[in-house]
């Protein structure tokens, strides 16, 4: 293995990698619990778009606290999967006009303003960030199990 691959699986790099994505969903959350009380104007009473930034900013935090806590493969896909697929709502949402769908209201919002901007960059980034330390992880896993073969059979 050489010095730069056993660098980069090293306990300080991933504990790196996992502050790095928990901080960037945590940034999206706290945005998101921010903007939510003017965008449910629009629907007071029921699924607005304060609501689902509610419930994204939750998860957020949740899967942040996974990837604190365990920073296993499976913690890192959750971040990803919340960090992108928010950083996806928002490219979408800000280029396409989607109608409402069910009880999802239209969020076609064809600006762009310093919390929608540093949103979609910490989410974009903690979404990288995730996918690197779950392959990072994938591949020490490798490592691990071809060290542990017998002599013989390298």
């Amino acid at each position: 293995m050489s010095r730069t691959t056993a660098g980069a699986r090293s306990p300080s790099t991933l504990w790196a990698l996992r502050v790095l994505v928990a901080a960037g969903l945590v940034t999206s959350a706290v945005i998101h619990f921010q903007l939510a009380p003017g965008y449910q104007q629009a629907a007071p009473g029921g699924i607005g778009q304060g609501t689902l930034f509610r419930i994204q900013a939750s998860v957020a935090i949740l899967s942040a606290l996974y990837v604190l806590a365990r920073g296993s493969r499976p913690a890192f896909l959750v971040a990803a999967l919340v960090a992108l697929s928010a950083f996806a709502a928002i490219i979408l949402y800000r280029y396409v006009q989607l109608p409402a769908i069910g009880p999802i209201p239209s969020m076609y919002e064809p600006v762009w303003f310093t919390e929608k901007v540093v949103t979609a960059v910490v989410e974009g980034i903690a979404g990288v960030l995730a996918i690197a330390g779950y392959i990072l992880l994938s591949r020490s896993g490798k490592a691990k199990a071809g060290s542990a073969a017998p002599a013989s059979a390298r």
